[in-house]
């Protein structure tokens, strides 16, 4: 009997991780695979009248909607540990707007839509109101990784979805109050003091935790194997302490100790953030497993027109009307202001807020409580799909984001990079030259290169780089150690397979020692392209061309012409993506593809 448990609890990792690998290598948004494959063995055979491949309910009992709010916890402290402070200096009063004003004005427009078109009562529609204006980094998180939208857009989109989620669960919690007590009259003087004790039992227990892990830190208190699982440790601790004072203001206190923990200098803990990365993209895949299957085919069936109305309401005059009115004055780019509008998307937290609150007002024998469930699904799932499938089309179309898998940060600004990284700009990638040399620099803003004056392995760069519409590492420099650097510290970021370096060529007379493989990037181009071997062709005149192929001009007939002369380094597929061409890579062009590459003249030194 032990096996059901156990198969199901390995049934929602593997459903979970699958579909994200999956939507990766199909170049789709997370969020719609992990919850289609949530449909696939929950609604669907109930719809088709038979047991459920996975329930939830069943699985985890009593234990599940605990597991959902540390879940929520985990993540919403990842989330706040990716916010800096210098991510929105210059828009920070737009953040502050939505967060705010923002809340208000969804919460007036969603009430009455609740009430009139999907029948609720007014109390009821208040409460659903409160719920829906979070938006959660379980699906804003995934979403901007996918969408990669340069400008401020991302970052604004990053901190309104995590700061709101407390503030959401805050307002909800008050309407809750208010609606349990049948006290109108006193909504006011509820509400001041609700607030009171989120923030104040939140922020003891918040900066208490963050307080002391950075003096167990900061003094080496801890071993290094033990600094992630006892960070663990003191989120889930400040979470479950804060709520037991008040309810509600876990949320408040671990993001405010990511915030606390991400923006202070007096430990490290960027080794600590990759870990929580990891568990973060763990604890989203299940949860949006579990969201899927939870959902029952009676609910489905309530669902109808109005619902669907009522979707539109949001999504097309909601959304817009929060975004214009609170970035209104603002110096916000109007791409970004659309962009803003076109994605808000529902998530995990309004899931198990509306759930907590259904279970409360059904024990209160709140009428229609069963109401709130149901209809808190569909907006997920409604809002889900239709900004997941039409977030890339809105931001291509307003300019946001290229094609490929983003823009190139090029280390170094010397000749090689100089060369590469125009052919690159002129193809339409954003790139960005990173270099310590002034001269290097001086010489690439000549050539209309943007720059940066910088270590590309400084910490330095982590901060204060803008990486929107950027996805991907060029090492060209001619040192290999610094290459290797670049590769390493970027990894993190980009993915390694979204790392590249120039490949190490032994000198004559020198001992060659290996590098290990996880601490170098993936060699571009070929063995034998090394800096020197570049430099010296283009100083022989050799040129960066483009060939297109054609089924009567193909590979083979490029090469036989060239007489295999030409170094391939950037292949372009038919939708114009721009790809490196790495050195272990067997080439084979298609028609309608193009290559890139340095074409060598006959004189040069091969």
């Amino acid at each position: 009997m032990t096996h059901e448990p156990l198969t199901g609890l390995a049934s929602i990792v593997v459903l979970g991780i699958s579909s994200q690998w999956l939507a990766w290598r199909l170049r789709l948004p997370a969020i719609l695979l992990l919850l289609t494959a949530g449909f696939l063995v929950g609604p669907l055979p109930d719809l088709l009248g038979h047991p459920k491949l996975l329930n939830p309910e069943e699985l985890l009992g009593s234990l599940l909607q605990p597991l959902v709010s540390l879940f929520v916890a985990l993540i919403l402290f990842e989330g706040g540990l990716s916010l800096n402070v210098r991510d929105v200096a210059h828009v920070g009063r737009v953040v502050r707007n939505l967060v705010t004003l923002g809340t208000l004005i969804s919460w007036a427009l969603v009430t009455p839509a609740a009430h009139y078109l999907l029948h609720m009562s007014w109390g009821l529609s208040l409460l659903f109101g409160a719920i829906l204006t979070v938006t959660g980094p379980t699906v804003i998180g995934p979403l901007l990784r996918f969408v990669r939208p340069s400008g401020p857009a991302g970052a604004i989109l990053r901190w309104e979805g995590i700061v709101i989620d407390p503030i959401g669960a805050m307002l909800a919690l008050i309407v809750f109050e208010v609606i349990k007590a049948h006290s109108p009259q006193y909504a006011s003087v509820l509400a001041i003091t609700l607030v009171g004790k989120v923030v104040f039992f939140g922020a003891i227990f918040g900066l208490a935790a963050s307080g002391i892990l950075i003096l167990l830190l900061r003094r080496f208190w801890v071993p290094d194997y033990l600094e992630s699982p006892l960070t663990l440790m003191l989120v889930l601790a400040a979470f479950t302490a804060a709520n037991l004072f008040q309810s509600e203001s876990g949320l408040f206190a671990v993001t405010l100790m990511g915030l606390w923990l991400a923006n202070q200098k007096l430990a490290p803990f960027r080794h600590i953030l990759e870990f929580k990365e990891t568990l973060s993209v763990l604890l989203i895949s299940s949860l949006f497993i579990i969201l899927g299957a939870r959902l029952d085919a009676s609910q489905l069936k309530t669902l109808g027109w109005s619902t669907l109305a009522f979707l539109g309401f949001l999504i097309l005059i909601v959304r817009p009307a929060s975004v214009m009115l609170c970035t209104a004055g603002s110096t916000l780019a109007w791409r970004d202001r659309l962009f803003l509008s076109a994605v808000a998307p529902r998530g995990v937290v309004a899931a198990a807020v509306s759930s907590v609150f259904a279970l409360r007002l059904h024990e209160a024998q709140y009428p229609n409580a069963e109401r709130l469930v149901p209809a808190t699904f569909a907006v997920i799932i409604g809002t889900v799909i239709v900004y997941g499938l039409s977030a890339v089309a809105v931001a291509r179309r307003l300019g946001l984001r290229k094609r490929g898998a983003g823009g190139f940060l090029i280390a170094g600004a010397n000749p090689v990079a100089r060369a590469i990284g125009k052919v690159l700009q002129n193809e339409g990638q954003g790139v960005l030259l990173v270099d310590t040399n002034h001269a290097n620099i001086a010489a690439a803003r000549l050539d209309g290169l943007p720059t940066l004056l910088a270590s590309v392995t400084s910490e330095y760069i982590l901060d204060k780089l803008d990486l929107s519409g950027i996805g991907r590492l060029l090492s060209l420099t001619p040192n290999e150690a610094v290459n290797a650097l670049a590769a390493v510290h970027f990894a993190r970021i980009f993915g390694r397979s979204g790392v590249y370096q120039l490949p190490p060529v032994a000198q004559p007379g020198t001992r060659q020692e290996k590098v290990h493989h996880e601490l170098r990037a993936r060699l571009l181009f070929s063995a034998g392209a090394g800096f020197a071997e570049l430099l010296n062709l283009l100083n022989f005149g050799a040129t960066i061309r483009k060939t297109t192929f054609t089924p009567e001009f193909d590979y083979a007939r490029f090469r036989e012409l060239h007489n295999d002369v030409p170094m391939p380094l950037f292949l372009i597929d038919e939708l114009g993506d721009v790809n490196p061409v790495t050195a272990d890579a067997q080439l084979a062009p298609r028609a309608g593809q193009s290559l890139l590459s340095i074409m060598i003249p006959s004189e040069a030194p091969r």
